[in-house]
């Protein structure tokens, strides 16, 4: 993964990781492994579990411990109201840059 995508990925991981959430609770593994099926294939398993404990730390998702037969529970998250909320601003977000960037890219402007 080039320097460029990942200083990208810096500002949407977060909005990518709460959209797979959106009525898909998951634990840190599977989010990980989704975004690898999803090309992401450079993304660091500690890279998610910060993004994780941050989101968590602030209010965007529910955590539930669930037993698992590999080990320790789990961590399973899905998306609060609060995680809903940041999400709708994101993807508005997205759409004005996505918008303006394709602007640039196909007039030059």
């Amino acid at each position: 993964m080039g320097k460029q995508m990942t200083e990208m990925l810096k500002g949407t991981l977060e909005g990518i990781v709460l959209a797979f959430l959106t009525g898909n609770p998951a634990y840190g593994y599977e989010i990980t492994a989704w975004l690898r099926s999803q090309g992401f294939t450079e993304i660091a398993e500690g890279t998610v579990y910060a993004l994780l404990v941050r989101i968590e730390k602030n209010g965007l998702v529910d955590v539930e411990k669930r037993p698992s037969e590999k080990g320790p529970p789990r961590k399973v998250y899905s998306l609060n109201t609060g995680g809903e909320a940041y999400l709708e601003e994101f993807w508005t977000t997205w759409g004005f840059l996505a918008e303006r960037l394709e602007n640039l890219r196909t007039e030059g402007k």
